[in-house]
């Protein structure tokens, strides 16, 4: 096992599970220690999380917390970090979700016009019509048969949607999800986390010299006119590679595990699906409260202590990592109760969580999110007014992370279509 750095560390530190068994219960514990707690992530590498919603958005619109590890964390500086180790790919990349300050500014200013409020409303009836040839499909299954919906539609609706925003073509589409994907996975062996970046990286060198070769009016076109602008503004290679992967990934995991943890949380509690059938909650209502009560990810790595800061009666030392819990301040009794475990869409707060983050890094791409969403689940359940859970008692096993919160499965009978 290495350590972070030489620094003195907290006694007991929690050691996050690296398959992801039950972080709910995990981030409770951490609860109990206080707002700030010391924890040991895979490898021996020391972080503290947080998961106070009040202290997260503390340290999320504080200067002296920086996401570019290059610059300030002493570990990955120094190569204590092993290129396999299963984090190394988000402290790696070098596009705006690690930049700090100016460079931040530059990079995402670069990506925010793709992602205005009018540029993604008029995706409404692509995303419709994905979502209809999707359910077209399910409809064609046996009746009574078992159907994998995360397989079958949750994971194919959002790569399809972004895919045909940024213009990937379609047989590119398949292997750079199954690469995407492991990266969000904490129980990889450090030769496979280190063969994927290779092969994903191939990937999209190999779609970004096609779309050099052929030009279009979409996303990728676009970055590729920022790298190569000769006036010095715009990406380097590595940051090009980057942006792109994060707008991938970001559209892709984000979206299925909502539409996962949303069917899943209406099959189990009908009477809150009759409250959206009745009007007295919509779609919306649905999509902030899953947000809040199951986010698409347990925690976000990493962010780090650019000097000394003390919070919560904690001291962060300068160079310390720092992991932040959305399942956590989702789940904070501090704002939402002691019943605040419970999906309820007509929770008073229930807009009040950080699934998308805060402050400068909040999430470009959360209104395609919704949208797709919103869309997905109305047009599901109207498809499919009989949809139950194959097996309602199951308890559903999730995705090996502590990372990513989403269930491998999610078996249900469809019923009559509508």
């Amino acid at each position: 096992m290495m350590n972070a750095t030489s620094a003195v560390r907290p006694v007991d530190p929690v050691h996050l599970d690296i398959n992801g068994r039950d972080p709910h219960a995990e981030i409770a514990r951490l609860r109990e220690r206080g707002p700030i707690a010391p924890v040991m992530l895979p490898g021996g590498v020391f972080a503290w999380s947080v998961t106070s919603q009040w202290a997260i958005k503390r340290l999320l619109t504080d200067p002296r917390v920086s996401k570019d590890a290059e610059r300030h964390w002493p570990a990955w500086i120094n190569g204590d970090i092993p290129a396999g180790w299963p984090l190394a790919l988000w402290v790696s990349v070098r596009s705006m979700i690690t930049a700090y300050g100016d460079e931040h500014r530059r990079l995402r200013k670069l990506v925010t016009k793709a992602f205005t409020a009018r540029s993604i409303s008029t995706l409404g009836p692509m995303v419709t019509a994905i979502a209809h040839s999707l359910l077209d499909r399910l409809a064609e299954a046996p009746p009574g048969a078992v159907v994998d919906l995360r397989e079958r539609f949750a994971a194919v609706l959002p790569v399809r949607v972004i895919c045909e925003f940024l213009g990937i073509p379609e047989e590119s589409r398949d292997g750079l999800q199954e690469k995407i994907g492991l990266t969000f996975l904490t129980a990889v062996p450090a030769e496979v986390v280190e063969s994927n970046v290779r092969e994903l990286y191939a990937a999209l060198g190999e779609l970004i010299e096609s779309r050099r070769a052929t030009p279009k009016d979409d996303l990728v076109t676009h970055l590729i006119a920022a790298r190569d602008a000769e006036d010095g503004s715009g990406l380097t290679q590595q940051e090009l590679v980057d942006t792109l992967l994060l707008v991938i990934s970001a559209g892709y995991e984000t979206t299925v595990n909502l539409l996962d943890h949303a069917v899943h949380s209406l099959l189990r509690n009908p009477d809150q699906l009759a409250l959206v059938r009745e009007g007295v909650a919509t779609w919306d209502d649905v999509v902030d409260e899953i947000l809040r009560c199951e986010p698409s990810g347990f925690h976000v790595p990493l962010r780090y202590a650019v000097e000394d800061i003390e919070i919560a009666g904690v001291l962060i030392p300068a160079g310390d990592a720092i992991i932040i819990s959305l399942a956590g301040a989702g789940r904070d009794p501090e704002v939402h109760g002691d019943n605040a475990e419970q999906f309820d869409v007509t929770r008073e707060k229930r807009r009040e969580h950080l699934a998308f983050g805060f402050g400068v890094h909040y999430c470009l791409g959360a209104p395609l999110a919704r949208m797709d969403a919103v869309i997905a689940l109305e047009a599901l359940f109207r498809r499919f007014p009989g949809m139950r859970l194959a097996d309602p008692a199951e308890r559903l096993e999730l995705l090996p992370s502590f990372i990513s919160n989403g269930h491998r499965r999610l078996p249900v009978f469809l019923g009559d279509s509508g």
